[in-house]
């Protein structure tokens, strides 16, 4: 990772990690899933509010966690609003495949916009332990929208 990547991807996990976006427990909230990253003890719940279109119309979270998973999720939150469920399968895909290193000469799904965003996330694979922080807030917005309510990393 070179220097200038390490610099954004430093400032913007301290920035997220330090002010989470959407941090809060919304009472509208149609779905909900628990997430529980046991190697980091990352815990999370994630509360979405699913219209009738199968579209985000509410994303947010609560919970503790190190500051990569709260960067995660935070930025998870902003970026969901107003897609629908396929189109967030779709940006968790590519965003997984970001963070393992298995994206090169991969067509991604996602909005390139939003891929961008996640992107400076996708610096964990060079730390594979912190891939679960990474993806823990993923994994449960996945899980609620299929209506569970508890996910693991493990």
């Amino acid at each position: 990772m070179d220097d200038d990547i390490r610099e954004l991807y430093q400032e913007v996990i301290l920035d997220h990690g330090k002010n989470p976006r959407n941090f809060r427990h919304p009472d509208d909230a149609n779905h909900e899933a628990h997430g529980n990253n046991p190697l980091c003890g990352d815990r999370l719940t994630v509360y979405v509010r699913l219209g009738s279109d199968s579209r985000i119309e509410d994303a947010a979270f609560e919970g503790r966690g190190c500051a990569i998973s709260v960067a995660s999720a935070s930025m998870m939150t902003d970026i969901v609003l107003g897609k629908t469920v396929t189109e967030v399968e779709a940006l968790f895909d590519d965003f997984h495949k970001m963070c393992k290193g298995e994206d090169e000469g991969v067509a991604l799904k996602g909005p390139e916009e939003d891929l961008d965003k996640l992107r400076v996330l996708a610096g964990v694979r060079q730390f594979p332990m912190r891939v679960k922080c990474a993806t823990l807030a993923w994994h449960t917005l996945n899980e609620a929208v299929h209506g569970g309510d508890k996910t693991s990393t493990e």
